[in-house]
């Protein structure tokens, strides 16, 4: 049988050194589709979609509403 993994949604690269996280599109428990619009970030003037790195099952939300982000920050865990 095999083991589910989790994987990280994380913060994207947008060439600012910070970006605001602005909300959640999905609840701990949805069922996501790899590219799906998970979350949206904010830079300055700017709305970004999250997308799904995997297709499965959200199990954790790491961030909330106007909360400081760094490139690379999980913001949150699918488990496939």
């Amino acid at each position: 049988m095999k083991e589910s993994s989790r994987i990280a949604v994380t913060a994207p690269d947008l060439g600012a050194p910070r970006v605001t996280f602005s909300l959640w599109h999905v609840r701990v428990g949805d069922r996501v589709t790899e590219g799906d619009r998970v979350a949206e970030v904010l830079v300055p003037g700017a709305i970004f979609d999250v997308p799904a790195p995997a297709t499965g099952t959200l199990v954790e939300r790491l961030v909330l509403p106007n909360d400081p982000l760094t490139p690379g920050t999980v913001l949150g865990v699918i488990q496939e």
